[in-house]
């Protein structure tokens, strides 16, 4: 028999972390890296000078903008989870099974993404391959992020709070390391397409979709094997949906009794919804925006996105030690004051190398607050606190919600005046807004 792991762990704790490691190959290569390119390639048409003479794609019997169609199937699938994660996460509670939630998803994510595999190239030839890749773009988002619904609600549950800070970012760190080995074996095939056979760049970038999904599910059975199945209640019923619900109204209570947890959630949901939408739209940005010349854009831009993962890693650790002297919260504001700087000066950027600087930059601070943030929310909790899928439900959705806005501004402005600087100028506001509200935050809840 398996033996079951207290909690504190050191097994367990690296455990939980390593899931980081499987699933974050969806991000850097399906979100991030080459995906936005393999989409530019389909939908883009340029002169044998380079300069975009078509980026129109026909949907749904309606002309979009390339970058603006894919934002909004983005933000529809983040709504979606935004919709269904608070009623999982509370049935997960429920009836004590978040692990097999956690599967589902991580399944349905893995599974997508090797179906990108068949996602045509010539939309001339088969339109109809459109609706097939956009379908799984949209399944795999789905499954990553509503599986880290069940993934961060471990948290709390695994690791008591003076280890939470060091594990959230052990467990970014994992997956950054990790992600970036895969991307450097798909930007080997890539680039070097003719040394296995290929003729073109084409069919190694779709091979690394299916890489993913195999990566995703072969390293996460070893997060399985030690993760304990939840805090169970009850056995499945016909009333089980209600009590989901009935689960989120009892938190809803408890933050609004809670002044430092419902502040800051608020001050997330701000910052969170530009940094998210920078982190999605980065690649885009530099297929349209920039002059690349001679060199081959999509070698500079896997090696931006590269750029980003490794410098991410030292800024996770960095953020982690600055919390641990400065507190959480005074850590954060000075994070999107950073933030506020990359966005005025992403918008004069028009060369690779400057490119290249601000993607130094970004990856510094993106992951230090994604790991700040995780684990200042799970520390602000109440100490009683039991339902932890339910809470992190809160916090996930705030996410989520704030992606959807984010997406469809950026959709619409890109859509209208077809450039994504006046997006990323827009994304200031956010910050600041972000920031005026993580100086409201009490230290206590007293």
């Amino acid at each position: 028999m398996k033996k079951i792991l207290p909690k504190g762990h050191k097994k367990l704790l690296n455990a939980w972390a390593f899931y980081d490691w499987a699933n974050s190959v969806y991000n850097l290569t399906i979100s991030s890296a080459v995906f936005p390119i393999f989409w530019g390639a389909l939908t883009i048409t340029k002169d044998d000078d380079g300069t975009i003479i078509n980026d129109t794609v026909r949907f749904l019997g309606y002309d979009f903008n390339n970058d603006s169609l894919i934002s909004y199937v983005t933000a529809l699938a983040f709504l979606v989870v935004s919709i269904i994660s608070p009623l999982l996460s509370g049935i997960a509670d429920y009836v004590g099974n978040k692990k097999n939630f956690l599967k589902f998803f991580c399944y349905l994510g893995a599974l997508s993404c090797i179906g990108l595999y068949f996602f045509d190239l010539d939309l001339n030839e088969d339109p109809d391959y459109l609706w097939f890749g956009l379908l799984c773009y949209f399944l795999a988002l789905i499954g990553f992020w509503s599986s880290l619904v069940f993934y961060n609600s471990y948290l709390p549950d695994i690791a008591f709070p003076e280890q939470q800070d060091a594990i959230s970012a052990k467990g970014y760190s994992l997956g950054y390391i990790g992600s970036v080995i895969l991307l450097i074996l798909n930007l080997i095939m890539i680039m070097k397409y003719d040394w296995f056979g290929f003729e073109n760049e084409w069919m190694p970038m779709k091979i690394s979709f299916a890489m993913v999904g195999i990566w995703w599910i072969g390293f996460s059975q070893y997060t399985y094997y030690h993760l304990p199945k939840g805090n169970k209640k009850d056995v499945l019923t016909k009333a089980v949906v209600f009590n989901g619900f009935k689960e989120l109204k009892m938190i809803w209570k408890s933050l609004k009794q809670d002044k430092r947890l419902r502040r800051y959630l608020g001050a997330f949901f701000v910052y969170s919804m530009a940094v998210q939408t920078i982190m999605l739209i980065a690649t885009y940005f530099g297929i349209e925006e920039l002059d690349w010349g001679e060199q081959n854009a999509t070698t500079g831009l896997i090696i931006s996105i590269l750029l980003i993962q490794l410098v991410a890693v030292l800024g996770a650790i960095l953020t982690s030690k600055a919390s641990s002297k400065f507190g959480n919260i005074n850590t954060l504001i000075v994070i999107n004051i950073i933030w506020i700087g990359i966005c005025i000066y992403a918008y004069t950027v028009t060369t690779p190398n400057q490119f290249y600087v601000t993607a130094a930059i970004v990856g510094l601070v993106m992951g230090g607050i994604q790991a700040l943030s995780r684990s200042t929310y799970s520390k602000f909790l109440p100490k009683d606190a039991i339902d932890t899928a339910s809470y992190f439900s809160f916090y996930d959705v705030s996410e989520k919600i704030g992606i959807v806005i984010g997406m469809f501004s950026y959709g619409i402005i890109a859509q209208v005046t077809g450039s994504v600087r006046y997006s990323i100028l827009f994304l200031i506001l956010f910050f600041v807004i972000g920031l005026i509200l993580l100086f409201r935050v009490p230290k206590t809840n007293s």
